[in-house]
Parts: structure tokens; sequence; C-alpha cells
């Protein structure tokens, strides 16, 4: 199933202050105010904070997906204009943590994507995801996702159009490797990261929307909070003609790529 064929796309870049689920959910939800938008993919863990210091921390802030205070107040939100959100949530289950994303359209819990590839003291706190979700034709990872070449592969194999990519990026080569991303799948990409310094921890903003071609459509500063949406065309991520005589999934040889 399709969602939309033209529309618009976004995202929040914001400073999350770690361990204040309340205050941050406000900001984001202020960065976004009065703006229109199909889709709008908020940060990582952007309810929570990041750098976490104890499991007791991580407990204090993780939210079982669905039903959590924030899922519910994402879901309200998403009522206004319809629109489909992708926010990072630090997710409880039973005694056990995730680093997971939350989609929610028009009042509705959609579903929820737990990262694959954990980064440095993430694994501390979390355990792993193990599947990579696509709802509708968006796809969704998580920042340090963007490393393995596999995960955007992984996602558009499995339909998606539009990779959501909630981050909190600390080291400077994701901007420009995400033009990759964007143009070896051909698809949209939408990287919405942090800024400000948590706890020594400095992200390093540059958040974006990139099309199929690798063109980056809008690129945030290093510094500065903001919300931004564009008009984005699925339909050009659906031909994966490079030339006349090459295509992206009929050139593919799976099995010379098998270990």
């Amino acid at each position: 199933m399709r969602w939309l064929e033209s529309m618009r796309a976004g995202f929040v870049q914001m400073n999350s202050r770690i361990l204040d689920v309340e205050g941050n959910l406000d900001r984001a939800l202020k960065l976004i105010g009065n703006k229109k938008a199909d889709l709008i993919v908020i940060p990582e863990l952007f309810s929570s904070g990041y750098n976490f210091r104890t499991r007791k921390e991580v407990a204090k802030v993780a939210e079982p997906l669905p039903g959590g205070a924030t899922t519910e107040a994402l879901k309200d939100f998403s009522k206004r204009d319809g629109t489909i959100v992708v926010a990072g949530i630090a997710e409880r289950k039973d005694q056990s943590f995730y680093n997971s994303a939350v989609v929610v359209r028009d009042g509705r819990y959609i579903g929820k994507y737990r990262k694959i590839h954990l980064f440095y003291n993430e694994k501390k706190f979390f355990k792993r995801g193990n599947e990579f979700k696509v709802f509708g034709n968006v796809g969704v990872m998580i920042c340090f996702d963007w490393y393995l070449p596999e995960s955007a592969r992984s996602l558009m194999l499995k339909g998606a159009e539009i990779i959501a990519h909630p981050s909190n990026l600390v080291m400077p080569h994701c901007p420009d490797c995400m033009k990759t991303r964007a143009l070896e799948n051909r698809v949209y990409t939408i990287t919405a990261d942090r800024v400000g310094v948590e706890r020594g921890l400095r992200f390093i903003g540059f958040s974006q929307i990139i099309n199929p071609r690798g063109q980056i459509l809008y690129r945030a500063s290093g510094t500065r909070e903001e919300c931004v949406v564009r008009e984005i065309d699925p339909n050009q991520a659906r031909n994966k003609s490079v030339t006349p005589r090459n295509n992206l999934l009929t050139d593919r040889a799976p099995l010379t790529y098998a270990r």
C-alpha cells in the first residue's frame, strides 16, 4: 500500500535536554508550530535525551510502545493534518530497553522500528532490533544504521521510497554519505538530527532532505534549532533506471553477494 503521491515532508532539528521528556516533547511540537506536512521526522531519542550514565536513567524515561505518554501526544498531534510522524523514543519492553522509532499517523499508532546497529555506549543499555520496517512507502532507520549500507538497501528492497532517519549524529561523515545512500537506492532520505552539547557530547546538526538523485533539497545548520518542510515527489523513487541498459534492481546479482 502506498500512502501518498506528491507530499510535503520535513524534519525537526532540536536541542533535547537529558531526562526531560515533557519539556522535549513540548519543544518539538513548538518547533513544528503551524507548519503543514504529510511527513515529519523527529530525532533519535528526542524525548529522553541520549547520553545516559546508568540503566536507572534509561528506566526513568523509557516508555512502552505503543501506549506511552509521548506516543499518545504524538498521536494527538498527528490528527491535526493527518501527518505521518516518525520519532525516536526510548522503549521499555518488560525488563529490556530499545532505541526505537515510533510511527503514528492521523491519530493512530502505525508501528515501530527498533534500532539494529547500536552505536558505542548504546550497547550498554539497549537491546538491538532484528527487522527493518517499511510503513506504506516510508522506511525507517536510526542514526548509526546509515553506516552499514545494507540498512538503506534493505529498506529500498522492501518498498521504501522515502527513508526516515531519526539521528543523534556525533561523527562528521553522515551528512555527505547520505547523498550516496539516496543515490545508490534511488530514494528520498530525511535525516532529523540534534544540535547542542549534552554531558560533553556534541551533536553535529546538518539535518537534511535528499532526493533520489543524491541532491540536497535542504540542509540545516550545525547549531540552530529549526523545522523545515519541502515538497517531494515519491514517483521519482520508483524509477530505478540509471541508463537505458542499467537498472538498480534488475542489475543486482544477489547470488554473488552471499557469504
